[in-house]
């Protein structure tokens, strides 16, 4: 039995060497072919293969301004004016009272209110903003007004440029230059730098963001902070850290559009500032307790 596997072994084995012999040896006969001699042009004569068809652009939509072969393009030029013009140029008016409060805390209660709204469409926009707050039975403490031009530089974000007018104490003209939107999380954010007509440099960044407790609830945390680039003695202003704010205030939204609520708010002057306050015989650390309303048209 062994003698028999051992012959189909070594028949095998002879049967294929000249195959791998021939197979090397032509290889190597080509490799010493004059390349130089052969019309490779005949290469290039295959058949030519089908190309794979391209998807036409207007599927699958169909083709661009298709109802112009139907009605006619003077007719539809006009109707697709009037259709970007009353959806997507309409200029609209919005005004909100973001904050018109009532504030109780120690010695006089006070008042405090920050409107603000625009006129304009989607990318450019006339923006003003009011805010100022005092104590009742005394002048107003502060007092501003602010009229922007506003442009669209990216989703939920505008460039704000324009003018500050301080309607209070001694009055200032600024410049401003300033960014207003909506960063990720939906956190509301405002900050804007002012440059005085006395060349004061000062700014002021806003936070706030809306936490809905329920379809009616609405917890809104709330900070701001005002920074001084030096010290504007007649102002009460010291250089850097000016001031701090935290409030917390909890809406109760009747319609969306009007919405009361109750709050509580934590100013600290720091810094120099603090030291003004402290000359001016005025408490730099003040807790506020408020109630008001919130509301927009």
């Amino acid at each position: 039995m062994m003698h028999r596997i051992f012959a189909a072994l070594l028949a095998g084995s002879t049967a294929t060497t000249p195959l791998l012999a021939q197979s090397h040896d032509q290889h190597q006969n080509h490799s010493a072919m004059d390349h130089s001699q052969m019309d490779h042009s005949r290469m290039d004569d295959q058949p030519d293969q089908p190309a794979a068809e391209a998807p036409e652009a207007e599927s699958p939509s169909g083709p661009l301004k298709a109802a112009d072969a139907i009605w006619g393009a003077e007719e539809m030029l006009a109707s697709r004016e009037a259709l970007y013009d009353e959806h997507g140029d309409m200029m609209l008016f919005w005004f909100q009272g973001d904050r018109a409060e009532y504030r109780v805390r120690a010695g006089e209660d006070g008042y405090l209110w920050d409107v603000q709204g625009y006129y304009g469409g989607d990318i450019n926009k006339f923006w003003f903003k009011s805010e100022g707050e005092g104590s009742f039975g005394e002048p107003i403490e502060d007092a501003e007004i602010q009229a922007l031009y506003s442009r669209a530089i990216a989703p939920f974000f505008d460039l704000q440029a324009g003018v500050r007018q301080d309607l209070t104490g001694p009055t200032r003209t600024h410049a401003v230059v300033g960014i207003q939107g909506l960063v990720p999380y939906m956190f509301e954010v405002d900050a804007a730098a002012f440059l005085s007509d006395k060349g004061d440099l000062t700014a002021r960044i806003e936070a706030e963001y809306d936490q809905r407790l329920t379809q009616s609830l609405v917890l809104q945390p709330r900070a701001e902070i005002n920074l001084a680039a030096q010290d504007i003695p007649e102002l009460g202003v010291g250089a850097g850290i000016d001031n701090l704010e935290l409030g917390l205030r909890l809406r109760y939204e009747i319609v969306p559009e009007f919405a009361p609520y109750i709050g509580i708010e934590q100013e600290w002057k720091l810094g120099d500032s603090r030291d003004f306050a402290r000359t001016a015989g005025e408490d730099p650390s003040v807790t506020n307790y408020v109630v008001g309303v919130r509301f927009w048209f």
